[in-house]
This record gives C-alpha cells, structure tokens and sequence, in this order.
C-alpha cells in the first residue's frame, strides 16, 4: 500500500511568483520567506517522495463565478496552467498520477461526498506557485489536484474540509502502490484584499492555528467560516487546504519546519512542514 510521508503547506500569493522572476529572493524584503523553505528542500531530498496530493483553491482559471463546485478532483495524465494576468510565466505542464486519481474519487464518492470530477484541467497559481516553492529546480514528482472553493458562498465548513482530508488520506493509504506520498496544502494565511478590512492581519491566531496543526489538528473545527472570515479575513479561508492537509496527514506528525512572515504582498505568510510518525 502507498505510504504519507507528511505534509506541506504554504501561502501562495502571486507575488511570489513576480519575486521568482525577477530572481529577488535574497533581497531584504523576500529573504526571509524564501529562506524559510531551505530546510524543507534537505528535508525533500532525504525523503524523495513520489506523489503529490495538493489541496488548493481555483482563482478563476479553471472555473469561474457561474460554476464553481465545492469540491473537485483533478483526473488527468497531466495538467497545464495559463497566463493569469499577474505576470508569471506560464510553466511547462505538471504529471498527473491518474490510477491515484479515479482510486481517490471512487473511495470520496463510496464516503458521500458529491465532487466535480475533471479529466481535464487548468491549475493556477495556487497550485504552480508552491509546487515550485518546494521543488525550486523543478518537479520531480507526480500530482493530483484537489480543489476546494474557497471563493464563493456558501463555503464548505472547517468540519466538512477536515472530513475530507481524512477520507483522501483513507483513500491514499489503500491506494495499491509502494509509492510515497506528500500532502500539500496551499493558501493563507490570515488576508484580506478589499472592503474596510483591506490589509488586515491576524498574527495570534495564525500561529495558534499553526501550532493546533501539529497537536490539536482539528482546534479550527470549532469555528463557523463566518467565524474564520472574521478571524482571518476574506481570503484567510484558504486555511481550509491546510486544514484538509493534516487531516490526510492524521495521526502524529513530527514538525520539520515552521516559518512566518509578515507581510508578503497583504498576506500573512506561513509555511509548514509535517513528517508523518
């Protein structure tokens, strides 16, 4: 059976990307984020896993305000992005893992949860950017993408997306294969891009929420996502993929690494690496 070696989560704003580009990742306004993520490459290189799993959120390049599911899995041998306006270079396309695929939403369907199935499908940012972040010469591995709306009302419950990270993690463990695979989570953390609240930040409750990840996976639960919009902001719902994230994880978890920094962009970034025990 396929083993999880742990999982990945990071923020994932399109800045990120524009600072790759244009190769600034030393200077002092990005060293410190960048920087967070060189004891995960060592830590990447040592375990060499196989697959990806990656809990993301769709900005409107696969779909848009007029169909926008609650839950969707990626089903395709391979996965392409496109110009998002944001000046980021469109990457050469990312290997899909089928057989994991249709394994994943048989055992999701078999669990009662209704998802969009795509044999085709776009990825943007928030799944190309931290793939890159993790692997910055390249992706050795191959991926499935599952998206989660964190966009449009209604939104799915912290619950819900905990329930659904713990059957994706079922469904990988009883995958038939020897390969080794990763969860990532990708989004947050605490933002918001307009309204009276624009550029607001909640330093305490991001890190409680990333220190709940490693002890107390399911703390978030508790809270209603009017709750978390008002916690977090807007777009600080996208803790909902990290949520998902450690859930699939389950069990103990070693923590490899940590890191935040404030600002990225308008955006609380957060980084974390979690070994699988």
């Amino acid at each position: 059976m396929a083993t999880i070696i742990g999982g990945l989560t990071t923020s994932h704003v399109p800045a990120i990307g524009g600072a790759i580009v244009r190769g600034v990742q030393q200077e002092p306004y990005w060293k410190p984020f960048f920087d967070g993520f060189l004891p995960v490459h060592q830590w990447l290189g040592e375990v060499k896993p196989d697959v990806a799993v990656v809990f993301y959120n769709d900005h409107g390049l696969n779909f848009f305000l007029d169909k926008m599911p609650t839950f969707s899995v990626g089903a395709a041998a391979e996965y392409r992005n496109a110009d998002e306006g944001w000046g980021i270079p469109t990457l050469p396309p990312f290997k899909g893992q089928p057989d994991l695929s249709w394994h994943l939403i048989e055992h999701l369907v078999d669990s009662e949860f209704d998802i969009t199935t795509c044999q085709e499908m776009l990825v943007d940012h928030a799944f190309t950017l931290p793939l890159k972040l993790f692997w910055p010469q390249g992706c050795p591995v191959t991926t499935v993408p599952i998206c989660i709306n964190t966009v449009q009302f209604p939104l799915p419950s912290a619950k819900r997306c905990y329930a659904l990270g713990r059957a994706v993690g079922e469904a990988i463990r009883s995958w038939d294969s020897d390969k080794r695979v990763v969860v990532v989570g990708t989004g947050g953390l605490s933002h918001q891009l307009d309204g009276e609240r624009a550029g607001f930040i909640n330093k305490p409750f991001d890190l409680k929420f990333m220190d709940s990840l490693v002890e107390d996976p399911q703390w978030a639960t508790q809270f209603s996502i009017h709750e978390l919009v008002e916690k977090t902001g807007t777009q600080g719902v996208e803790l909902l993929m990290w949520l998902a994230t450690r859930a699939a994880v389950g069990g103990r978890v070693r923590k490899v690494h940590t890191n935040y920094h404030i600002p990225i962009s308008n955006t609380a970034a957060g980084m974390m690496a979690l070994e699988a025990l």
